[in-house]
């Protein structure tokens, strides 16, 4: 009913004032019956208001369907009546469909193939890697141990690059299952033992033997990963601890893993988890790309687990997994 007057109001002011100009022009003229001018003007009065209350009826499921935002296409076409008006617009908008479907169909399957494409060139990238950790692994030359240090950064890499480009096509790459906590823990610890040992700095696990949980053991992984990373990464003195904890909060596991590190600036915590943010540490340590919490906190929604982090600068900061 707004929309239908808005459009009007321009119809009505012009009405008016041509009745006002006519009547005008016939008192000046000497024609000075106000009973006959009044008549005239109700009654052409009567046939505007007809005329707009037939226009109304005859337009007012479009009128509300402008009023109302689209859900799907479908919703247009069925539930307007096909005035001339509204025959034309629905027309435009199904011409526009169809270009934005072709374009949005142009751009996913371009997507998809870079996606594809990334995935690949992922894989060809691990096994040189692979190959080079296996002929260096039996040296003892500093040398050998440097290169090591840098191959496991290109495969930290690497697998940020892999489950970056896996994120939007999640739903097709997971599988939940029961868990063992501590097993996961100990698993992704393992795996990460050179870099404990180039920065001199022990793992303390406390989780209940008996605590499982239901996850996704590849994904899950890739998240305590990416936590362990970011701990070890900003202990910057020897001889710390990073701890892995494990609780239970209502109907809730918990897993905390805390770290005697740096610490994170309280004016950087709301923004921790933005795309590509680096915050005050990002500064000082030139290795912080923004994408590690980011990535963590979408697989984590993903999964249904809640992430939270609290920090104090100089003593360190602590992240909590709740499943």
């Amino acid at each position: 009913m707004k929309l239908f007057f808005r459009e009007q109001l321009p119809l009505i002011f012009i009405y008016l004032l041509q009745i006002f100009v006519v009547s005008l022009i016939y008192w000046l003229g000497g024609f000075q019956n106000i009973m006959t001018i009044l008549y005239t003007a109700l009654l052409s009065g009567f046939l505007l208001i007809s005329y707009l209350v037939f226009r109304y009826i005859s337009n007012r499921s479009f009128y509300q369907r402008l009023e109302k935002p689209l859900t799907r296409v479908d919703d247009f076409i069925n539930e307007v009546q096909q005035t001339p008006l509204a025959e034309s617009l629905q027309q435009l908008l199904l011409s526009q469909f169809q270009h934005y479907r072709s374009d949005l169909h142009n751009y996913k399957y371009k997507l998809e193939g870079h996606v594809h494409f990334i995935n690949q060139w992922v894989h060809q990238m691990k096994t040189p890697v692979s190959v080079i950790h296996l002929m260096i692994q039996e040296e003892d030359d500093p040398r050998f141990s440097a290169i090591g240090d840098e191959l496991d950064r290109i495969k930290k890499g690497l697998e940020t690059v892999l489950y970056t480009a896996r994120l939007d096509t999640f739903e097709r790459d997971f599988y939940v299952e029961s868990i063992k906590l501590e097993c996961i823990v100990r698993s992704v610890i393992s795996s990460q033992k050179r870099l404990f040992i180039r920065k001199r700095v022990f793992p303390s696990v406390h989780i209940d033997e008996n605590l499982s949980i239901a996850s996704d053991e590849k994904w899950l992984s890739f998240v305590i990963t990416q936590l362990i990373t970011n701990a070890v990464r900003y202990t910057v003195n020897e001889n710390r601890k990073i701890y892995f904890r494990s609780g239970i909060r209502g109907i809730k596991t918990v897993l905390e893993i805390q770290d005697e590190g740096v610490g994170i600036p309280e004016s950087d915590l709301p923004r921790v988890f933005n795309p590509y943010f680096t915050g005050e540490n990002g500064r000082n340590f030139q290795e912080s790309t923004g994408m590690g919490l980011f990535l963590v906190k979408q697989i984590c929604e993903k999964l249904g687990h809640r992430i939270e982090i609290e920090s104090t600068v100089n003593q360190g900061t602590t992240v909590r997994l709740l499943f």
